[in-house]
């Protein structure tokens, strides 16, 4: 009887937490990928909400040898984690701090807006589809694949500074997960007690 009780309590508190946002994360360093020989750095995080269809964009950077002229999401290069590829987010660049050697950005797309070139660069658009559904479908399926980078372009390497490969990143335990798991390891135990003291 204690087990049916306990197994019902942990299935009610479970079900009472909070239902997180249907996410996925995709992390980046950025590093001298292009062959300039920069010591710039920094670091790269984009949330996708499949919920809110929105893409939340945020990096940070420093050290770069020229003065930053644009920065954006290139997407999707022929072989994971190598090559280049066109810019498939919106042009001419991000809405970021410019003419600065160091940095952050943290902006908000809509991933599917009523005008698509707000989030996406045309030529990616023509690429893949012609529509921002189709559109957002190809950069999903490229960033699955490690095939896109952010790029942040500079007065002294036009054709990007520094770039941050981009990978999705490991999704914790849900605490609901974790808390079920917990009340049946200690239901195991008192069930393994309650047999010992019987015998």
């Amino acid at each position: 009887m204690k087990s049916i009780a306990l197994i019902a309590f942990v299935t009610v508190l479970a079900a009472s937490l909070p239902a997180s946002a249907h996410e996925v994360i995709y992390r980046g360093i950025f590093q001298d990928e292009t062959g300039t020989g920069s010591l710039g750095t920094g670091s790269a995080t984009l949330t996708f909400d499949l919920d809110l269809a929105t893409m939340r964009v945020e990096f940070t950077f420093s050290g770069l040898t020229g003065n930053t002229t644009a920065a954006h999401l290139h997407c999707c290069t022929a072989l994971p984690n190598a090559g280049n590829a066109g810019v498939a987010t919106v042009t001419p660049s991000f809405a970021f701090p410019l003419g600065v050697k160091a940095g952050s950005f943290d902006q908000t797309f809509d991933l599917l807006p009523l005008v698509p070139t707000t989030t996406y660069n045309a030529a990616f658009i023509t690429a893949n589809g012609g529509t921002a559904n189709s559109a957002l479908v190809a950069l999903l399926a490229g960033l699955d694949a490690d095939k896109a980078y952010l790029n942040i372009h500079t007065s002294t390497a036009p054709a990007g500074e520094i770039r941050a490969l981009l990978h999705v990143a490991p999704v914790p335990m849900p605490a609901a997960v974790w808390l079920f798991g917990s009340a049946l390891a200690g239901l195991m135990g008192w069930r393994r007690h309650a047999t010992l003291a019987s015998a």
